[in-house]
This record gives C-alpha cells, sequence and structure tokens, in this order.
C-alpha cells in the first residue's frame, strides 16, 4: 500500500515536473522571439546610424573642401603684397586643387561606404545629385585656379 502511494506521489511529481518543463519551454519560445524581435529591431537602428554617420562625413569634407577653396582665393589677395608672385599663386593654388580633392572624396566615400549594412529606414542621399553638386563645386575650384594664375591681383 505505501508502495503504491509512493508511485502515485512520484507520478505526480513527474506530470508536474512535465508541466514545469512545458511552461519553461514555452516561456522560452517567447522570449526568444521577444529577443530576436529587439534584435532586428537594433540592427535597423544601427543600420540608420550609419547612414547618419555617413551624412556627417560627407558635409565635413564638403565644409572642408569648402573652408579650402575660400582660403585659396582669399591667400592671393591676402598675400599678393606681402610675398612674390609665383608664391601667392602656389600657395592658392595647394588650397585650391585640396578643395576639389575634398569634393571628390565626398562624392567617393558616401558611395563607397564599406560592406553594405542592412537595409535603413533612413533615406540615402540620391547618387546623382551627390555628382552633381559636387562637379559643380570641382569647376569652381577649377575656374578659381584659372583666377588665381590668369586673374588681377587686388
Amino acid at each position: 500500500m505505501a508502495t503504491s502511494r509512493n508511485i502515485e506521489r512520484s507520478a505526480e511529481q513527474i506530470k508536474s515536473s512535465a508541466e514545469h518543463v512545458h511552461d519553461s519551454a514555452a516561456h522560452m519560445a517567447r522570449d526568444t522571439a521577444q529577443m530576436e524581435v529587439a534584435a532586428d529591431r537594433r540592427t535597423q537602428l544601427a543600420a540608420d546610424r550609419t547612414v547618419f554617420a555617413a551624412e556627417r562625413t560627407y558635409a565635413a569634407w564638403v565644409r572642408t573642401g569648402l573652408v579650402s577653396l575660400a582660403s585659396g582665393i582669399g591667400a592671393r589677395s591676402l598675400l599678393s603684397h606681402v610675398l612674390p608672385g609665383w608664391l601667392t599663386g602656389l600657395t592658392g593654388s595647394v588650397l585650391v586643387l585640396f578643395s576639389a580633392f575634398c569634393f571628390g572624396a565626398a562624392v567617393w566615400r558616401q558611395l563607397s561606404p564599406g560592406p553594405p549594412p542592412p537595409e535603413p529606414d533612413a533615406r540615402q542621399l540620391p547618387a546623382p545629385l551627390l555628382l552633381l553638386v559636387n562637379g559643380f563645386l570641382v569647376l569652381v575650384a577649377l575656374a578659381s585656379l584659372v583666377g588665381i594664375w590668369f586673374g588681377r591681383a587686388a
């Protein structure tokens, strides 16, 4: 009699343990699904941050190029009475050529960021627009270079 009661109690414990394992497995499945969704969202947000970081890098290259262009143009006027003409022309030319390099590097860095991240939610700047704007800035830099060498000094 005691043995059959022990067997019944053991059977109940095994049944209770099985139910607990089943509930635990269901809970783990829910948690795993939630973690997958959270990981996917974090990946998506990381892709958006990558797009915005690339835009900040692009803006930094263009800013540097514009400052260099203005410095190259201004160098000729400011240094014309201090340095020989060839040296002011060379100084301005180096700065203007550096600005053209910056405009090209801005587009190159924006269009070739490295391994592709997951598809971001954020829209990227259109490549034709980047090429058009920066191509125009390179033309301005080259026109400034011609002006430095063949224009009148102020």
